[in-house]
């Protein structure tokens, strides 16, 4: 071919590649109009940009979109339509649940019936269609399998309702049940529902919407007071254990005296009540008498999970390792297979003497790549072995892979940050692969960039594992740059980043914290100002490198105030630092104790996790070995030299 020719045909090519490229990039822009006319409720726009996007990867989406919009004027057979064009797929089965839901308010059961039970599961409001269905089919014998659905804190979707009323009328739900539930939502701290049983009890335990006001405008002093309760009618029990919620909520310790001076007069079982949640308020506010007064309790410190656990940790606060040991075998079986009941178990026994049963329970935590598990390790006098057998790099299996149509859409609606979407169409596609499969589409997605799906893909394995997907080292050399810089340990800068945003540079969480290192844009400007760089911008939070420097800073500014213990300072990383020094004891205190004792559940998670990941992460960085209990040490009495974050200005 001559060469004037070849260089024709390639102009061409280029030509022709570049024009597919801007028509690809309109396409998706077109995507995101879409999306943007469908949060907002315009039906006309969708339309128009619809046909358009017919052949787009991400079509299912936007005919999903246009389908949502007009359920109230879709018809059986545009529905049916949509799920034989789009089967198995996330949006396909959004759309049946969506459309149950249509028939079940329409009551158009026949219809109904022949959509039921959807494939990937049904919410509360479905399974109330359900039991209508059935009702209306079977007759009232079906009603009473909506029980279950009664014994809830949270408000209930109005389908279940006519059902609730039935069973109330028939007395399969008793007042009992309905006191029950009252407390249920006091527990929740749902005032409202709460509220809206009590009024509409017998007249021995109803509550009016007066007595409720008067106990709402200060439920402490009205307590402790007295005055205010019909003492001798269910009313007046219900409604002082309902002040006692309200009021130790905020201040267990401050509320005691008023609830001594009135539990005798209620009943033994709403004393024992009352003061199980006493106590377990005393003990989420790490209140030091706690575990003595869970002992006051009795067997109603040990009625849910939520008492069981503060029980176990209020004696953990106070070493009172007996008591640790008889709120764990009060569990049920099941709660004490958990990983920090086996491991606290171990503790207690080998704490009293009886070192030759805790050694099994070690030995049963050793293996596991967790918190307890490395502890359990260490207490046994062992280091963890990360077991790798990766599965190998397969161009053929990886294309193939990446050719799925729910990977490409996963892929695309990731570049599109509609991120939620992403997770759910790749969840459908690993959901339920062997081990090899998943560790397959773990690579797959760390090639795309795809971070997160990598490492929560490689986590799902069962005897076959990858450490070095589940714990990834994107943007190394960023990282080894900001610990440089700031002095401050690579690895736990790593398991921080793991944790706040599986290494996805660009997220932006629902609070607005941005990047590998999720900085509030407040604290990114604070940092700014800390390390005199005028020049910062809040449009160059998410920069990978200016993320983990300043993310780095932060973190070491912390550490130094808080004594460099590395849990408290991910915990100050977490839930702020005024908090993180508000939890110490009055006493030196173990860290692990300490760690296993924090408030918040998702702060607790967070900082198990965070050194978890570190110990990894050291391990893989060929770092000198420090045990997990040597990190985390002894946290010293409250008032140990840190700088509050209200004396820092600008600091959030």
């Amino acid at each position: 071919m001559p060469r004037a020719r070849r260089v024709f045909i390639l102009a061409l090519c280029v030509f022709g590649c570049a024009v597919a490229a801007r028509a690809f990039a309109q396409s998706d822009g077109d995507v995101l109009d879409a999306r943007a006319a469908y949060d907002r409720g315009d039906r006309l726009r969708l339309d128009a940009l619809a046909p358009k996007l017919a052949k787009h990867v991400l079509a299912p989406y936007v005919e999903y979109w246009q389908k949502k919009l007009k359920l109230d004027s879709a018809t059986d057979e545009e529905i049916a339509a949509y799920l034989a064009r789009w089967p198995k797929t996330p949006t396909a089965d959004r759309l049946r649940i969506d459309w149950l839901k249509t028939l079940g308010k329409r009551g158009q059961w026949a219809a109904f019936a022949a959509l039921y039970p959807p494939p990937a599961g049904e919410d509360t409001e479905v399974a109330c269609y359900a039991l209508q269905y059935r009702r209306q089919r079977d007759g009232s014998a079906a009603v009473i399998d909506a029980k279950p659905f009664w014994f809830t804190g949270q408000n209930t979707p109005d389908a279940c309702e006519p059902l609730f009323a039935a069973l109330i009328a028939s007395g399969d739900v008793s007042v009992d049940d309905r006191r029950a539930r009252f407390r249920l939502a006091t527990e929740a701290g749902n005032v409202r529902l709460a509220q809206s049983i009590a009024v509409d009890l017998p007249p021995d335990d109803r509550i009016t919407l007066r007595e409720f006001a008067h106990v709402d405008a200060n439920p402490g002093s009205a307590l402790s007071k007295g005055t205010e309760f019909r003492w001798g009618h269910r009313a007046g029990s219900n409604l002082a254990l309902y002040a006692l919620e309200r009021a130790a909520r905020t201040d267990a310790a401050g509320v005691r005296a008023a609830w001594e001076k009135q539990r005798v007069r209620l009943p033994e079982a709403d004393r024992l009540y009352g003061n199980a949640r006493i106590a377990y308020y005393a003990a989420r506010q790490q209140y030091p008498l706690a575990a003595d007064w869970y002992r006051e309790a009795g067997s109603a410190g040990a009625a849910t999970d939520a008492l069981r656990a503060w029980r176990v940790r209020a004696a953990l606060r106070s070493g009172a390792w007996a008591d640790v040991l008889a709120a764990i075998d009060a569990m049920p079986a099941s709660e004490q297979e958990e990983s920090a009941w086996r491991y606290w178990k171990a503790r207690a026994l080998a704490t009293t003497g009886r070192a030759a049963e805790a050694s099994p329970l070690y030995g049963s935590l050793a293996g596991e790549i967790s918190f307890y598990g490395m502890l359990a390790a260490e207490a046994l006098g062992q280091r963890q072995e990360l077991a790798s057998l990766p599965l190998g790099a397969n161009a053929e299996a990886l294309a193939a892979f990446g050719d799925n149509a729910g990977v490409r859409r996963a892929v695309k609606l990731a570049q599109l940050d509609m991120r939620p979407e992403s997770q759910r169409e790749w969840l459908y596609v690993v959901r339920g692969s062997p081990d090899d499969t998943l560790l397959l589409a773990a690579e797959y997605a760390r090639r795309e960039g795809l971070y997160d799906r990598a490492i929560n893909t490689a986590e799902r394995t069962s005897t076959r594992h990858d450490f070095g997907l589940r714990y990834l080292m994107p943007f190394r050399e960023q990282f080894a740059a900001a610990a440089q810089e700031n002095a401050v340990d690579m690895a736990l800068l790593l398991g921080i980043a793991r944790q706040e945003s599986r290494f996805a540079a660009d997220i932006v969480s629902s609070a607005g914290a941005v990047g590998l290192m999720q900085l509030m844009p407040p604290t990114a400007k604070w940092v700014a100002k800390q390390m005199n760089r005028p020049d910062y911008r809040p449009s160059q939070i998410s920069d990978a490198s200016l993320n983990t420097q300043f993310g780095a800073y932060y973190f070491k500014y912390w550490l130094e105030k808080l004594d460099r213990m590395p849990a408290l300072a991910a915990a100050a990383y977490n839930a702020g630092p005024g908090r993180a020094q508000a939890w110490r004891a009055a006493t030196p205190l173990e860290g692990a104790v300490w760690v296993e004792t924090i408030p918040f559940n998702e702060t607790r998670d967070y900082v198990k996790k965070v050194l978890a990941n570190a110990m990894v992460y050291s391990r893989s960085l060929d770092q000198a070995y420090v045990p997990l209990k040597t990190r985390l040490g002894t946290v010293q009495p409250r008032g140990s030299g840190i700088v509050s974050s209200v004396a820092v200005t600008g600091d959030p």
